[in-house]
């Protein structure tokens, strides 16, 4: 009787371990149909009854850069043909960036019913949340085509480190999701602050403002933009995209937080991954 209950304490309570935080991601992995079908459905529920269904991403984006671009280019009185580009992108990333960040934050809150009522790996939802904001990425992407065809950037054979950048975007969002999901459900004035964070990020970012204005502007201390992560994240994927020239210091950094990022939310995964289904 004492070695039955033993083993039915270490089966509702599995020992914390690598195996197992390995296990979660595997496993989410191989669900890729079922994750892939609710990051479509969770898009088209958005947008449902609507004309034009998810088609509404795209114009939101080519409105946004038609608009906010031809004005901003005359307040900081940039060309047009280069500025339209480049704030127009800086949005697609930072969009992408944003809602990785904001609804990570709500991953598993907002999923209580399904991680109760069906059993999968965690790593499932923040699959599911990865998974729709690439998908309104890849919606704004039609719009970035239409940019290189109206304001035709200077774009050569570099435009393929877009393609790394890209994946390193979403491996990001991976580990951010997981991590702020897990924290958040433990500690619920999380996503507020996150929210909050966020706005202040968006006007210390160079989605708007030029590069090149705050190094005329701040001089040496231009250098402190460089602490902001989204900075780099956006550099990696806007210069390849516009064919502006490369820093390979951001390739680094972003680098950096791979790694880190990625041990860290294992680390969280093997430590508090049964505690989800009870702290949600």
């Amino acid at each position: 009787m004492e070695a039955g209950g033993e083993t039915g304490v270490a089966a509702e309570h599995p020992p914390r371990s690598w195996a197992k935080a390995v296990e979660d991601v595997t496993d989410g992995l191989g669900l890729r149909r079922l994750w892939a079908h609710l990051g479509w459905q969770d898009v088209r529920r958005r947008y449902r009854r609507s004309f034009l269904g998810p088609l509404w991403i795209t114009i939101g984006m080519a409105i946004t850069a038609a608009g906010l671009g031809l004005m901003y280019s005359t307040i900081f009185g940039e060309d047009p043909a280069e500025y339209v580009p480049y704030m127009a992108v800086g949005f697609m990333i930072w969009y992408f960036v944003q809602g990785s960040v904001q609804y990570g934050a709500e991953v598993f809150i907002r999923n209580e019913g399904m991680i109760k009522q069906m059993p999968a790996p965690v790593t499932v939802h923040v699959l599911r949340t990865v998974w729709r904001e690439f998908l309104l990425f890849l919606h704004n992407l039609v719009v970035y085509l239409g940019l290189l065809v109206i304001f035709r950037p200077p774009v050569d054979w570099t435009v393929l480190l877009a393609l790394p950048a890209i994946l390193l975007l979403v491996l990001n969002a991976g580990w951010v999701v997981l991590l702020l999901g897990v924290a958040s459900t433990r500690f619920r004035d999380i996503p507020p602050v996150v929210g909050s964070v966020m706005q202040l990020l968006f006007f210390l970012s160079p989605i708007v403002w030029p590069v090149s204005v705050l190094e005329e502007n701040a001089g040496s201390q231009a250098w402190l933009a460089q602490l902001n992560p989204v900075y780099h994240f956006i550099e990696i994927a806007r210069a390849p995209m516009l064919g502006t020239t490369q820093h390979w210091h951001h390739w680094v950094v972003v680098g950096a937080l791979t790694v880190g990022g990625w041990v860290l939310a294992l680390v969280i995964l093997r430590n508090y991954r049964a505690r989800v289904p009870y702290w949600v």
